[in-house]
């Protein structure tokens, strides 16, 4: 009983040691999302014709406003909007219908083809789309992101930049309607954009978000294009990389678009916050153990059942949640969100402690209804002939 005891008492002591390292980060993530986002943008010196290229896949909830918000920027030169599926028949079409009808000035290209050259689908979609691009400033955004009238502007000002290869974006969650959506734009605004940031300006991380990809053609073409990245999970990663590897930067200029969150079940929001943790595990396994800090009252918790309830412990949840309060106030006055569900913080750290510990238990993922197991380089592997198993 006695070694038992001294056991659950070491385990308290080294979870109380990990709730205050993740109360320190926690606080200093407060500090630098606002200077973050404070930072200016740069300003194009001239306004080179663009291609947007649009991957598409099912009619989403917000997809026409989504689309909309590309066809309203505040950019003078030449965009032509260029959009893939793999299905003549998908209902996104159906959306790029109403584009037309509201925008019928937008340059729109649409292109159905079925053909897949691996297992990511959306490469296989984008590399289907090439052959009509028309211009030598390529942007590609996925379908389920909505962006402010200066992004074109902001991004080609990055991109003239001296050695600035590709610009990417950091999103914040814009929920769909309902309460899973509202989880899954909580995980993004106050556990995966705090830790960009913070990872960013500590010099840490090297991200490169498949929401918005923008480079040169020259750029592109050095790289091999995209079909080097067709069996990657996180191919968006895997292209920054290729960037950097020629001895070009990526940069994320200090401004968010929105990323659409439309998880409307336990199931569903669970299943991609597993696939996003296992990806980030495959491709950085140190970063991916590092993020046990942005858990601080898991771990504050664990410390408080662990000491038998000491009184000393449970100051520990106390300031966790306070520290997790700051974050999201600070997160939201950088954004410019209103602020609002507060309660659901703390639901939602123990709910993303727990996706974090499963996380390790297996290197499987669900996408898009497809089951695949992710290798140490990050590819994907195929299981069951890649029979549809449920909604991924």
């Amino acid at each position: 009983m006695i070694t038992a005891h001294l056991i659950a008492l070491v385990l308290a002591y080294a979870c109380s040691v990990g709730a205050v390292l993740g109360i320190v980060y926690t606080v200093l993530a407060a500090v630098l999302i606002g200077r973050f986002f404070a930072r200016p943008v740069s300003e194009p010196t001239s306004f080179p014709p663009v291609t947007v290229v649009k991957p598409l896949h099912g009619n989403e909830w917000a997809l026409l406003a989504n689309l909309q918000s590309f066809c309203q920027q505040d950019y003078p030169g030449q965009v032509q909007f260029l959009f893939g599926v793999h299905d003549s028949n998908d209902p996104a079409l159906h959306a790029v219908d109403e584009i037309r009808c509201l925008h019928p000035d937008a340059h729109i290209t649409v292109v159905a083809d079925a053909r897949l050259y691996g297992p990511n689908r959306k490469i296989s979609n984008i590399l289907n789309m090439l052959p009509q691009v028309q211009h030598d400033v390529l942007v590609f955004a996925d379908s389920d992101v909505s962006v402010p009238p200066e992004y074109l502007r902001h991004l080609v000002g990055e991109l003239q930049n001296p050695g600035v290869g590709l610009v990417t974006c950091a999103y914040r969650g814009q929920p769909d309607p309902g309460f899973w959506p509202r989880l899954s734009a909580k995980a993004i605004n106050y556990h995966f954009l705090p830790g960009v940031v913070t990872g960013l300006t500590l010099g840490l991380a090297r991200p490169c978000f498949g929401q918005t990809i923008a480079m040169r053609r020259d750029t592109f073409e050095k790289i091999g294009g995209f079909a080097p990245f067709v069996h990657h999970l996180a191919e968006d990663h895997a292209i920054g990389e290729a960037v950097r590897m020629i001895g070009e930067k990526v940069v994320v200029p200090p401004f968010a678009i929105a990323h659409a969150c439309v998880e409307n079940s336990a199931r569903q929001l669970i299943s991609h916050e597993l696939r996003w943790s296992r990806t980030i595990r495959s491709i950085d396994p140190l970063g991916h153990v590092g993020s046990a800090l942005m858990h601080p009252l898991a771990f504050a918790l664990l410390a408080v059942l662990l000491s038998g309830t000491m009184t000393w412990s449970w100051l520990l949840p106390m300031v966790a949640i306070c520290a997790r309060f700051a974050l999201k106030l600070s997160s939201d006055r950088a954004l410019r969100q209103a602020h609002g569900g507060l309660w659901l913080l703390p639901f939602w750290d123990l709910v993303s402690f727990a996706i974090f510990v499963v996380s390790f238990r297996s290197s499987r993922v669900m996408w898009r209804g497809f089951r695949f197991d992710v290798d140490g380089d990050g590819l994907l592997t195929a299981v069951q002939e890649e029979r549809p198993v449920g909604n991924g």
